[in-house]
């Protein structure tokens, strides 16, 4: 059934043509600016045969008549027309400045056009990042009486937690399943989104977009092409999310399991796109050039980079990307300067796109603090309303009931109370300007920390590169192992790094997501020799200081890397457990796997071994001693800390 609908869709093209060369005439047909204005901002399907520049180049025209005619009243009409075609063909800067200009005047604007820009400008100040203006455009939207979706705001400003809890807020599941499956699949791929994009929820995003992906190709299934428009918006939604889960085993290291997901991505963008600027397309060529690289398919990637810089001009954060997967690239093919020409891009341009970053977070923290007082300012109102009431009754009560002197007397009280009140104000706002002060420097020190773990992040990355770039310029096997062996004991500790600026709290590390995260990129490179291993992870519900996280990563990539080369360097399959929960006051790490064990004179032949000698020294840093098991199958290391 799946295929046949397939098929049957495949006929859809002409069909749209024909309606877009429809919906083109039907516009040219009509004659007032109202009336092209309904048409064009009804139509879906209006780029497919008539492309989006022909439509501008159309419009600018009737824009210029307009001018000489001098007709005030159809210019916004057809200037709010344009604004959306500039976001299709993807000139957000030309948009957003004719949104601008709009807005400036949107007291002679009709309600009709005013509505409709405002939608326009939302997204354009979206896709720009001005989001102070996007905060205002909502604003405004909230005046004329619609209703405003928050979270888009709160994703757009890294806040996908808060944007995840407004999503669910005003999306009820009872509610969204009443609307339908192709509804209830879109419901499970937006919670998936913003879990995938928080970067510490991938496997329960994984786990929504396999719900999501059920739903959609039940329906693909047994629907088929009866509403052809629907059919359509289904199949587009399931590339989206294919493409999600092509991007959570991306994040998880599993490149080559990614790539056909990620295609399916680019596939179901590619009709909606069509004469637009290809926003989709953009972001899944970016995870194909990186997918590519890793599983050292080099033409593949230079395929996919070269779409990327084409496509058009790059959001900030894709551009960062693409510098560095430029830089990997040229790394991989040998060309040492090209690779540092676009490293030094790539460094430049981090540190522009962490200012960026940390604008964002900080608009993000005046967000939350507007909204809360907006509540502050209701609640305070409904106090203020409350106590009007009281006293109106009380005064009316003394006319009636109370005698001149009990007036008196009742007025005295009420000086007193005034005083007493005014103390208490006074008090309160001298308590909540203090409060103030110390919340602003905790957030202001939260600041400077993550900023610093970052920049130690990304230096160690830098020192990784430039082992990575002597190793390719060194001719001696010893040491080029000896440098590939250092560039992983650096990406472990810049791992640590990296963990806690995305940490919420910046003193502990959750060590099940770090050990995940470590062994990922250890999996990543021994795979291309064909290695299949099984590891398994016990550290739920672990955290440690960077103190303690850092010799435990360092101990593991030792340990997981001399499995690799040495217990699985035959068979290439296996088992690794590895172990670390506390127990008591103290803590317990163990590690076991299941290869070709260790020899019985296993210490005296490894005294020169520097990764063993490194490991002990390690477990003695934090006041333990590694204890070995050399009659156990496989390979049996184990220690206590506090």
């Amino acid at each position: 059934m799946l295929i046949l609908a397939l098929i049957l869709s495949i006929g859809q093209p002409s069909e749209a043509n024909a309606q877009s060369q429809d919906a083109y005439s039907a516009f040219m047909a009509l004659e007032t600016a109202e009336e092209r204005f309904d048409l064009f901002f009804t139509k879906q399907q209006k780029y497919t045969g008539v492309s989006a520049y022909r439509w501008k180049e159309n419009i600018e025209t009737i824009i210029k008549r307009i001018n000489i005619a001098e007709d005030p009243i159809s210019r916004p009409y057809y200037e709010t027309m344009l604004c959306q075609i500039y976001e299709d063909i993807g000139s957000y800067e030309k948009g957003a400045y004719l949104a601008d200009k709009l807005l400036a005047d949107e007291a002679n604007l009709d309600l009709k056009v005013k509505r409709q820009l405002l939608k326009v400008a939302d997204r354009i100040y979206s896709e720009m990042q001005l989001f102070q203006k996007q905060l205002e455009v909502r604003k405004a939207q909230e005046r004329l009486g619609e209703k405003v979706e928050l979270y888009t705001v709160y994703a757009d400003l890294g806040l996908y937690r808060q944007a995840l809890i407004d999503y669910e807020i005003r999306n009820p599941k009872q509610e969204v399943m009443k609307a339908g499956v192709i509804r209830l699949a879109r419901y499970y791929k937006d919670r998936a989104d913003f879990k995938r994009l928080d970067g510490r929820l991938t496997l329960t995003a994984v786990k929504e977009y396999e719900e999501a992906l059920s739903l959609i190709e039940e329906y693909i299934n047994t629907q088929g092409v009866n509403d052809p428009e629907e059919f359509q918006e289904a199949l587009f939604l399931r590339g989206q999310i294919l493409g999600g889960i092509g991007r959570c085993l991306l994040v998880q290291g599993r490149h080559l399991e990614a790539i056909p997901y990620l295609e399916q991505g680019v596939s179901s963008g590619k009709r909606f796109e069509k004469g637009k600027y290809p926003y989709h397309a953009v972001g899944y060529w970016t995870d194909l050039a990186e997918s590519y690289l890793k599983v050292d398919r080099l033409e593949m990637s230079k395929l996919y980079l070269d779409s990327v810089a084409q496509a058009g001009p790059l959001a900030p954060s894709t551009k960062i990307r693409y510098y560095h997967l430029k830089a990997d690239h040229f790394l991989e093919a040998g060309d040492v300067k090209n690779a540092a020409t676009y490293l030094a891009k790539y460094s430049k341009g981090s540190d522009s796109l962490e200012k960026s970053v940390m604008g964002k977070q900080l608009l993000g923290q005046f967000v939350a603090f507007d909204i809360d007082q907006q509540t502050k300012r209701v609640l305070e109102k409904q106090r203020m309303d409350l106590e009007r009431n009281e006293n109106e009754l009380i005064e009316r009560d003394k006319i009636i009931y109370l005698s001149i002197v009990a007036l008196l007397f009742s007025l005295l009280c009420v000086v007193a109370l005034i005083v007493a009140y005014m103390k208490s104000v006074k008090n309160k706002r001298l308590i909540e300007d203090q409060k103030q002060i110390i919340e602003s420097s905790l957030v202001e020190k939260d600041s400077l920390l993550k900023e610093i773990h970052h920049r130690v992040k990304n230096n160690l990355q830098m020192v990784s590169s430039l082992m990575s770039l002597q190793s390719k310029n060194t001719r001696s096997q010893a040491a080029i192992n000896a440098l590939k062996e250092g560039q992983s004991r650096v990406r472990a500790m810049a791992l640590i790094h990296q963990k806690l600026y995305q940490n919420d709290d910046l003193s502990v590390i959750w060590m099940q997501e770090y050990i995940e995260s470590l062994i990922a990129s250890i999996q990543s490179v021994f795979k291309k020799e064909g290695y299949d291993i099984t590891i398994h992870i016990d550290a739920e519900k672990t955290e440690l200081d960077v103190d303690r996280a850092i010799p435990i990563g360092l101990i593991l990539n030792e340990l997981v890397s001399n499995s690799y080369k040495y217990a699985f360097a035959e068979n290439k399959k296996g088992n690794i457990n590895i172990t670390l929960h506390k127990d008591g006051e103290h803590y317990k790490f163990e590690y076991r796997d299941d290869g070709k064990g260790l020899p019985a004179d296993f210490e005296q032949t490894s005294k020169g071994s520097m990764g063993l000698r490194l490991i002990k020294r390690l477990a003695n840093q934090l006041r333990s001693e590694l204890a070995i098991d050399t009659q156990a199958k496989g390979a049996h290391f184990w220690f206590n800390f506090g």
